[in-house]
């Protein structure tokens, strides 16, 4: 995450060093989610992560940590606790520039920091695999499991990053990249059908507002009490016909006397005023002495005029 402020503070009563970093609301840390971190039960009620899902996380750390050592940098603290959930199997990492504050005077070199990110890569991909925060503390032990659990490419892929610090072995990140291409396309098409997925719930929230604007507006000009000191002003001229569609819509009764709640007429009625229609309606008043032939049209303009009269400066008395 973007690391937008980093300052010492004497608030707490002693000498803080404080981080300001992206809020995410409601998400949770891997270890919140996968290893029962504070919870007394550990990983009693946490299911076996899927590879799939699994799978997922290794290739946006895997992309993470690319964009890390290619500007010649390493993340170094790289942990579940440290790994935001903040979506649906929609990971980030974090607290990656503590250490290159509070350890800036580190004897390894860059090479080493990096090859160290991948084997912390490994192992939390291990702890993960075994849902299991102490899993580590016996290395032979937590690769049989997680040979059990999950593929050979998995194993395999786990298992290279384990061996990154073998000094007569080269290895980066963009060479376990290549390795795992296939899984990257499997996410990259599980992205795109999330993007579809947006794209057409934002659809819906589209419509959504836009009837909201019209109901707001209607609501704003109908039965106002008073106006420009005039009591009348929303019961004459196009103001009152808007009343009386007001009633046309959402008023409606059955031959028995029943009130029609029928939200397919409510959302036609409204999608033809935000349209402006030319499809002529009949409005007769309650008392049953008015009777206006109108289009949509027409409401449109007459409550797009009586909104802006509403917005314009008030007149004041002298």
């Amino acid at each position: 995450m973007t690391v937008h402020d980093a300052f010492t503070s004497r608030s707490f009563q002693d000498s803080s060093l404080i981080f300001v970093t992206d809020y995410h609301p409601l998400s949770k840390t891997l270890a919140e989610q996968h290893l029962g971190a504070g919870n007394r039960f550990q990983n009693r009620h946490n299911p076996h992560i899927t590879e799939q899902v699994l799978w997922g996380y290794m290739t946006q750390i895997a992309n993470a940590l690319k964009a890390i050592h290619s500007n010649g940098l390493a993340a170094r603290v790289l942990e579940p606790s440290k790994v935001l959930l903040t979506g649906k199997n929609r990971i980030r990492l974090n607290a990656c520039a503590i250490l290159d504050v509070v350890q800036f005077d580190t004897q390894r070199t860059l090479a080493d920091l990096q090859r160290q990110d991948l084997v912390n890569f490994g192992q939390m991909m291990v702890t993960l695999g075994a849902n299991s925060p102490n899993v580590m503390h016996n290395p032979a032990k937590a690769m049989e499991h997680f040979t059990r659990a999950y593929s050979p490419q998995m194993k395999n892929s786990v298992f290279w990053l384990l061996n990154s610090l073998q000094i007569d072995q080269e290895r980066s990140i963009d060479m376990f990249i290549n390795g795992i291409s296939s899984q990257l396309m499997s996410t990259f098409d599980s992205a795109l059908h999330l993007d579809d997925q947006l794209t057409s719930d934002l659809g819906r929230e589209l419509e959504n507002g836009r009837l909201v604007r019209l109901m707001t507006k209607l609501n704003l000009v109908n039965e106002r009490p008073e106006y420009e000191h005039d009591r009348q002003w929303s019961e004459s001229g196009e103001r009152y016909f808007l009343k009386i569609f007001r009633d046309y819509v959402f008023h409606q009764v059955d031959a028995q006397g029943d009130p029609v709640v029928d939200l397919g007429h409510i959302l036609t009625c409204l999608n033809k005023l935000d349209a402006g229609s030319d499809e002529k309606i009949t409005l007769v008043s309650r008392d049953e002495q008015s009777c206006f032939i109108v289009s949509y049209k027409e409401i449109k303009k007459a409550l797009e005029s009586s909104f802006q009269a509403l917005m314009k400066p008030p007149r004041r008395m002298h």
